[in-house]
């Protein structure tokens, strides 16, 4: 059980560390150059939300697996719209950070945070908890899609010639 559950919890995290590695460089050279809001969370607040939202989200990804006994046909949505998400979070950084395509990542990021709430519906009749485990990461990419936004609108990309 205890293997299952770091498994599950840590699963996230792997993610955040590739997206991290891309970040790193350019949280300080390329992003400072981009006029953002002025309710922007600082940069230090980052890696510390991530850190808990990936931990809960994979504790909440076990819960579900855990109610549906392993990865069974019943767990096929939930679950398979749990990984889409996963994958749509992990794909955000390298389309923000690596590629600087600021229209491309707020598409991307309205996408991954309508799938965050289609996973949250499909979790709810299975475990509350899991689904409650989900709602701070909402909150956060309603934040982050707000601030994908600002910084599209207010740094125009160069035109592709």
């Amino acid at each position: 059980m205890w293997l299952q559950i770091a498994g599950f919890t840590a699963l996230p995290h792997l993610g955040g560390l590739y997206g991290g590695y891309v970040t790193r460089k350019e949280v300080n050279t390329w992003y400072p150059t981009l006029k953002k809001p002025s309710w922007r969370p600082p940069n230090k607040a980052f890696p510390v939300v991530w850190t808990c939202l990936y931990t809960s989200m994979g504790y909440g990804s076990y819960l579900v697996w855990k109610e549906l006994g392993g990865f069974t046909e019943d767990a096929l949505v939930p679950l398979g719209l749990y990984g889409t998400q996963l994958a749509l979070n992990w794909a955000w950084t390298p389309i923000f950070f690596g590629a600087h395509k600021l229209k491309w990542s707020l598409v991307e990021i309205v996408l991954l945070t309508g799938t965050v709430g289609a996973t949250m519906m499909s979790w709810y009749p299975i475990s509350r908890t899991a689904t409650m485990l989900l709602a701070p990461y909402l909150g956060w990419l309603c934040l982050a899609t707000s601030l994908n936004y600002c910084i599209w609108r207010d740094n125009p990309e160069e035109k592709e010639e």
